[in-house]
């Protein structure tokens, strides 16, 4: 594994949506809600939000915590498999 420090460098600037889509299946996460506050001012200012870290992105991707109780509870997968859940978190994605 990579450590949470390792610096991420995205291609694309995609963060704002990204951050609005998380919220919708990760609500309750506060590291998220900072987050997407963070991103929101940055994105006004004209100001670019990357990069980012791997304990960030730990932290607030969706496609990183789907095996995160509170995730799976606002999903209805509490007893759902891994790959349920990512699969659902996918799915919502793509009609996002």
């Amino acid at each position: 594994a990579l450590p949470a420090e390792t610096v991420v460098y995205c291609g694309h600037e995609y963060t704002l949506s990204n951050a609005r889509f998380a919220l919708t299946v990760d609500p309750t996460n506060s590291a998220l809600k900072e987050r997407a506050a963070k991103i929101e001012a940055l994105r006004a200012d004209g100001k670019p939000t990357l990069p980012t870290t791997i304990g960030e992105e730990l932290s607030t991707n969706p496609f990183l915590r789907w095996h995160d109780p509170a995730i799976r509870k606002h999903l209805g997968m509490e007893n759902a498999s891994d790959a349920e859940v990512f699969a659902e978190i996918r799915k919502r994605k793509d009609s996002f």
